[in-house]
């Protein structure tokens, strides 16, 4: 992968020797937090790429007949200047004219930080505490001569509802077909951070289930895979982390409360962290000790159907032929169809980037075309109401001809890690 992640030779004692060969249990935390290795990241996104996507965000503009484009604070504001701020009540945001200079507003007390993260070019409009920064950001419109704004669907409704009560002659239209026709499609820069991300997490994985032992809480192991990204070098350690074993694998999500691994249970970790703030985000299904019957059937058709949505994965297809795909896997061993149970109660895939989910998404009725370096998750999980089930997540970018995987999936639920 090109990543510097491996597994590294286990140290210890295996205290069962029927696990040697899955690389399931055996080790402990200690051993396998000394084996992470925090190896180089990928360069950061130049300016001159960020640069390149306010062009081609201008050019979306006139698409959709916007003068003005306003971001707030999060992934996209970072895509477009930068500046790594999550949202709060204060506002900071992005004004973007199709022609003419981007500028910033921004708390006045935050100018010193601004002007540090800040990766553009820009005028800077600051507004005190006892200010409006909507009376600001109307008098931008105005000066501008704006009557159509894209507004970022990210912002709260308060926003909307507060800078039409200032300018109730704008006409403002969603943001989205011009925030995700640029984000959606990455550049080798952004697949870099990813690759690299995933690879930490798939390698954090394998030492999670190298750990595992009768008696261990989900908490401890939420806490051993935290610290092994924080060791890895990730950003601010794990994003999240969802560690369930036994019945609490039957819901996608979890139960709340603590579970206590016991032989024979089912494990399922969904978890992922951040590199320059892209995302991993990958979940692997295994068996605590010998997997039963049921357990195989349903491992299997999981993963005949999570091979059949990427192979179906090709420029120019909508995004629903790929969750089609999967269901049909699905419909031939009898599950579903559709979201009935037992069989895949959610979508097969989310587009990822600098958020953990983002447009498209591979579901019914999203008829997005795929096109070269949109990158999705492929996880059509199989879910037996009450009972457990299985989810496999690894990550595909698209290709010039087809998907290339970030990770290569579970080979088999004998062998999880290969």
């Amino acid at each position: 992968m090109g990543s510097g992640f491996k597994t590294m030779e286990l140290a210890g004692s295996f205290e069962r020797d029927s696990d040697l060969t899955k690389g399931v249990g055996g080790s402990s935390a200690e051993a396998e937090l000394a084996g992470v290795v925090a190896a180089p990241w990928p360069a950061a996104i130049g300016r001159g790429e960020i640069e390149a996507r306010l062009e081609r965000a201008r050019t979306l503009m006139g698409e959709i007949g916007a003068e003005v484009l306003l971001i707030g604070a999060g992934a996209s504001l970072r895509y477009f200047t930068g500046v790594a701020w999550g949202a709060t009540e204060r506002l900071v945001a992005l004004m973007l004219p199709r022609r003419g200079r981007p500028a910033m507003i921004c708390p006045a007390f935050e100018l010193g930080s601004l002007e540090a993260s800040l990766a553009i070019e820009a005028d800077i409009r600051l507004w005190q505490e006892h200010e409006n920064p909507l009376a600001l950001a109307g008098q931008m419109l105005a000066m501008l001569g704006a009557d159509t704004l894209a507004f970022d669907p990210a912002l709260p409704f308060s926003a909307f509802n507060g800078l039409k009560a200032i300018s109730p002659s704008l006409s403002v239209v969603d943001a989205g077909p011009v925030i995700d026709g640029c984000r959606s499609v990455k550049s080798s820069a952004e697949l870099a951070l990813m690759r690299h991300a995933k690879a930490m997490t798939l390698d954090i994985q394998a030492r999670a289930a190298r750990m595992l032992r009768p008696g261990i809480t989900t908490g401890e192991v939420r806490r051993f895979i935290d610290t092994a990204h924080r060791a890895g070098g990730a950003d601010g350690g794990s994003t999240f982390c969802a560690v369930q074993f036994g019945r609490a694998t039957a819901y996608p999500h979890g139960l709340p409360g603590e579970q206590i691994l016991a032989e024979g249970d089912l494990v399922l970790i969904d978890t992922g962290c951040q590199v320059r703030g892209y995302h991993s985000d990958i979940t692997r299904t295994y068996a605590f000790g010998d997997p039963d019957p049921e357990h195989r059937r349903i491992w299997a058709i999981e993963h005949e159907a999570q091979a059949a949505a990427f192979e179906a994965v090709r420029p120019g297809a909508a995004c629903e032929t790929i969750d089609a795909a999967a269901r049909a896997v699905l419909e031939r061993h009898g599950l579903g169809p559709g979201y009935d149970l037992p069989g895949l109660p959610h979508r097969t895939g989310h587009g990822i980037g600098l958020a953990i989910h983002e447009a498209p998404y591979l579901v019914r009725g999203d008829r997005t075309p795929l096109a070269p370096g949109m990158c999705f998750s492929n996880e059509p999980m199989i879910v037996l109401p009450d009972r457990f089930g299985i989810r496999l997540e690894d990550h595909f970018h698209v290709g010039e001809t087809g998907g290339v995987w970030f990770t290569e999936p579970s080979p088999s639920i004998d062998a999880p890690f290969g």
